[in-house]
C-alpha cells in the first residue's frame, strides 16, 4: 500500500486495519482447531462431521436445498468494507459540504465571512481529531465536512466578487481532476510507485515551506499583494503563483491516486466495514485541498488580466 502521502491513511490506525489477521496457533502441546490427537476422528464419526450432523437432522428437505442454493456471503454480509460503502459515504460527507457552503453563500456577507473563520478553524482541529482518533466517527467526520462547507463557501463567495466566476469554474475543474485521476487509476496507467512516492514527498515538503514562508510574509507586512508572493514574484512575467499553483493541484491529484490505492488495499485485506467511514473522510481532505488551490490559481490568473 502507498504510505507517506494522506496521513488520514498512512496513519498507524488505518494501516493496522488494512493488515490481514495472523493465523491462529494453538499452544504447544495442544491441537489446532479442536482437532482429535493423530487424525482420530470419535467413535462412530465419520472425519468433518460433528455439529453439521446434528444441525442436518433438524431440518427438512426444503430447507437443506434452500440452504445449498443460496449465494455466498459477500463482504458486506460479513462487516467487511467495500467500494459501496465508501462511495455512499464519501457522496454523503460530499452532499454535507456542499451543504454548509450553500448556508456561508446565503447568509449576509458578515456573517459569510465568520463562517469562513469558524469553518477554517474548526475544520481544522476536527481534521486533527479524525486523523488520530483510534475509530472513525461518523458524527465528527460529517462535522468536519460541514465546517469545511462553511471555510469554502465564504472563501467561494469573496473570490467569486472580485473575479466573477471562478466559483463554478472550480468546481467544474475538481470535479474534472477527480474524474481524470479516477480513470487513470481504474485503468492501471497511473499508480503510487515508489519512485513517484518519492518525488511526491519532496515536493510536497518544498511547497509546505512556500506556503510557510509566504504566510509569515504577508503577515509581518513584507509583501502586500493579495496572494504574497504568489503575485508579487514574476518568472518571464508571469507570477510565481501560477506555477506553484499548478504543482499544487498536481500533488493534490496525485494525492488522490495514493488514497485510491489505500482504499483499494484496505478492502482487499478485508478491513472492518466501520474504516470506510476513514476512506470518505480522508477523499474528502483531499479533494478540500484540490479546489482551494484550482480556485486560488484561477483568482491568480483573473487577476493577471
Amino acid at each position: 500500500m502507498a504510505h507517506g502521502g494522506n496521513p488520514i491513511f498512512s496513519g498507524k490506525n488505518f494501516r493496522e486495519a488494512t493488515q490481514a489477521p495472523p493465523a491462529p496457533q494453538a499452544p504447544y502441546g495442544q491441537n489446532p482447531y479442536g482437532q482429535n490427537p493423530y487424525g482420530q476422528t470419535a467413535y462412530g464419526q465419520a472425519p468433518g462431521q460433528g455439529g453439521w450432523i446434528s444441525a442436518q437432522q433438524g431440518m427438512t428437505q426444503e430447507q437443506l436445498q434452500d440452504l445449498y442454493n443460496r449465494p455466498a456471503a459477500g463482504p458486506a454480509d460479513i462487516g467487511r468494507m467495500t467500494y459501496d460503502d465508501v462511495i455512499v459515504k464519501t457522496a454523503g460527507c460530499l452532499g454535507i459540504l456542499v451543504v454548509g457552503a450553500a448556508v456561508a453563500l446565503a447568509v449576509p456577507q458578515g456573517t459569510g465571512s465568520m463562517l469562513m473563520i469558524l469553518g477554517a478553524l474548526g475544520g481544522f482541529a476536527l481534521a486533527m481529531v479524525n486523523t488520530f482518533k483510534k475509530q472513525p466517527s461518523p458524527g465528527l467526520i460529517l462535522a468536519y465536512a460541514l465546517l469545511e462547507g462553511f471555510f469554502l463557501g465564504g472563501l467561494t463567495r469573496i473570490l467569486d466578487n472580485l473575479f466573477p466566476g471562478v466559483g463554478i469554474q472550480a468546481v467544474v475543474g475538481t470535479l474534472s481532476v477527480f474524474a481524470v485521476t479516477l480513470v487513470l487509476f481504474k485503468s492501471g496507467k497511473v499508480r503510487a510507485t515508489p519512485k513517484l512516492m518519492r518525488f511526491f514527498m519532496i515536493a510536497l515538503i518544498g511547497y509546505a515551506v512556500f506556503a510557510l514562508v509566504n504566510v509569515v510574509m504577508m503577515m509581518t507586512g513584507a509583501v502586500t499583494t493579495p496572494f504574497g508572493l504568489s503575485t508579487s514574484v514574476e518568472i518571464m512575467g508571469i507570477p510565481l503563483g501560477v506555477f506553484i499553483g499548478f504543482l499544487a493541484i498536481g500533488l493534490a491529484a496525485f494525492s488522490l491516486i495514493m488514497d485510491f490505492t489505500s482504499i483499494e488495499a484496505a478492502i482487499n485485506a478485508g478491513a472492518p466495514q466501520r474504516f470506510s467511514w476513514t476512506a470518505a473522510f480522508g477523499l474528502t481532505v483531499t479533494l478540500v485541498w484540490l479546489y482551494v488551490e484550482i480556485i486560488r490559481l484561477l483568482a491568480i490568473l483573473r487577476g493577471d488580466d
